[in-house]
């Protein structure tokens, strides 16, 4: 490891007048730019070379237009162009939380480099850019917020302007930001996405760690690749440019110096979304306590690495992706859950700072604290294994109601081919009832997630109306499809609330006037009579309470409502 502020200094007294400023540069490396420095420099930046294209993408939450940076060497800024060309695309998202600021600078500094000829962007590489994904969040800005972070001097806040955490939204998609990353995902179909972050937590020498989607998750011959080759490729270019790359310190209590395991980046998180289409994806995530120059200038360095290996195996990535896309749709079954493997890792350097307890000023009682004159380097196990624990079969098509019009339009959104029914008609569906579910106690990002689903599944024809939509699962979007519509995955739409409506009952009874429906009804079905006198013999409570016994007769009943507990997204088998 070695620290960069001198450099950076040597490199500030160099630059060209001629030639627009970052706040970073200007300020020596303790500052960064205000949402609207920054882009005006990226406009400055367009009109002054030919190899810059900026664009207007969409809307976000903060009522800007989000835009989007296009560098390429041979001036050609068209992306279907760029794939007929056999071009690899780097997608780098910068901002999503506005007080980690490292890679909205260390973009600009590249690209300046890129146009100074310091740094060589390869023909077979276009790199795409978005400066700040939060706007919201950019504008809101203080000296405080990050109370622990060192540097930059003044930056912006983490929610974006609807308090929301970007970096929980891909698959929800409550923000407008997120339907807009998504128009600019699909458009690029990158193949290597790089969404740049600080970290908090632990405290040690590393000034850069880095998370990757998890290896098992993205599976196959992608999965290996990124194991073996891409990672390893990423960590000894990093140990070149003098800095000690270390995965993601997944630890924030004492020292981790028996190990960790390997971050989940589930669908919810930038590259976990990013995996479900298959895009190699990255998340660097510099240290905190490191000088704000150091970061920036290990971001700066980490982002040319990218550039680096995917030049030099730019078809292989490419043919790799493509392989992957068209297995996926054929694949008959896809994994819903993992686990992480505790029985397997791989050690990796670890190079830390001892951790001890001294007396709290505060409390008086005992706190945690790290000592940086007592350095050390350790090898320690990573765990980043993860088996599959739970699959699914995939249909031949889903089909939902289009009143549930908001997966529809996250569904769109996501390019999902998507057919309308023609006429009324009656399908052979599989469907799903609900069973059980819970749901957290407090509100996170807006919901309240559902998890712990316990599923039932019948067959039965089902009565569709002309304009409900038909999903065939013969695409590349088969993997995104699964998640998101499977009820049972960690990051469904049903997790996230889309479909709660089913889980309140709407038709209810008067007790005096069910009572003798009930009767009758009971007389008539007899095996639902045997059910009732067999729950009362097994439940004691049950036996003692009129309402639950009256309750279970009506929803053993044709009088109860078919809709309550019916996920409504229906399974085509054949």
């Amino acid at each position: 490891m070695r620290l960069f502020l001198p450099l950076f200094c040597l490199f500030f007294s160099i630059i060209s007048l001629a030639q627009p400023l970052t706040r970073f540069q200007t300020s020596n490396g303790v500052q960064t730019g205000t949402y609207t420095e920054v882009i005006d420099w990226w406009k400055k930046m367009d009109a002054a070379s030919g190899m810059i294209r900026m664009m207007e993408m969409g809307p976000t939450d903060a009522g800007y237009p989000l835009h989007l940076v296009i560098v390429s060497a041979d001036k050609d800024f068209s992306i279907p162009s760029a794939k007929r060309k056999n071009k690899s695309i780097i997608l780098i998202n910068n901002g999503i939380h506005p007080g980690e600021p490292d890679g909205i600078d260390a973009s600009m500094l590249l690209v300046y480099d890129i146009i100074k000829n310091k740094v060589a962007l390869p023909h077979n590489v276009v790199l795409a850019i978005i400066p700040i994904y939060n706007i919201g969040g950019a504008l809101n800005r203080s000296s405080f917020f990050r109370v622990d972070q060192n540097g930059p001097e003044e930056f912006g806040f983490r929610g974006n302007s609807q308090n929301l955490d970007l970096n929980r939204d891909f698959i929800k998609a409550d923000s407008k930001e997120a339907l807009t990353f998504t128009k600019i995902f699909h458009l690029l179909d990158p193949d290597v996405f790089v969404d740049n972050h600080v970290s908090n937590g632990a405290d040690y020498q590393h000034v850069i760690t880095l998370i990757e989607t998890q290896h098992n998750k993205l599976g196959g011959a992608m999965g290996q690749f990124l194991s073996k080759q891409f990672s390893s490729a990423l960590y000894a270019s990093m140990q070149k440019k003098g800095f000690d790359l270390v995965p993601y310190v997944n630890h924030f209590g004492e020292t981790p110096d028996k190990g960790w395991s390997e971050f989940w980046d589930s669908p919810r998180y930038s590259t976990g979304f990013a995996a479900l289409w298959n895009t190699f994806s990255f998340m660097p995530e510099t240290h905190m306590l490191k000088p704000y120059a150091d970061r920036v200038m290990a971001t700066k360095e980490l982002m040319k690495s990218f550039i680096e290996f995917t030049a030099k195996n730019s078809t292989e990535i490419r043919q790799l992706r493509l392989a992957a896309k068209e297995a996926q749709k054929v694949q008959k079954d896809f994994p819903l859950a993992w686990k992480w493997d505790s029985t397997k890792s791989k050690e990796i350097t670890f190079k830390g700072y001892e951790a001890g307890r001294k007396q709290s000023d505060i409390s008086g009682l005992p706190r945690l604290y790290y000592d940086r004159l007592k350095p050390f380097e350790v090898r320690v196990p990573f765990n980043n294994e993860y088996a599959d624990t739970l699959s699914v079969a995939k249909p031949k098509a889903y089909i939902i109601p289009q009143g549930w019009w908001k997966v529809i339009d996250r569904l769109k959104a996501n390019n999902v081919t998507l057919t309308r029914l023609a006429t009324d008609t009656i399908i052979e569906v599989e469907a799903y009832r609900i069973e059980s579910y819970q749901s957290i106690p407090r509100p996170f990002e807006g919901h309240h997630v559902n998890n712990n689903v316990r599923l039932s599944k019948h067959i039965k024809k089902g009565a569709f109306r002309k304009g409900d939509y038909y999903v065939e699962m013969n695409t590349a979007a088969n993997r995104f499809l699964i998640q998101v519509l499977e009820p049972n995955t960690e990051d469904s739409y049903f997790t996230w609330n889309f479909f709660d409506a089913i889980l309140g009952q709407k038709e209810g009874f008067s007790s005096y006037v069910f009572e003798e429906t009930a009767t009758e009804f009971l007389r008539n079905n007899p095996s639902i009579k045997a059910k009732l006198e067999e729950r009362k013999k097994g439940d004691s409570t049950f036996a003692k309470s009129a309402g639950a016994q009256l309750n279970f007769v009506f929803q053993n009943s044709p009088f109860y409502e078919p809709a309550h507990m019916q996920y409504p997204v229906f399974r085509v088998l054949k």
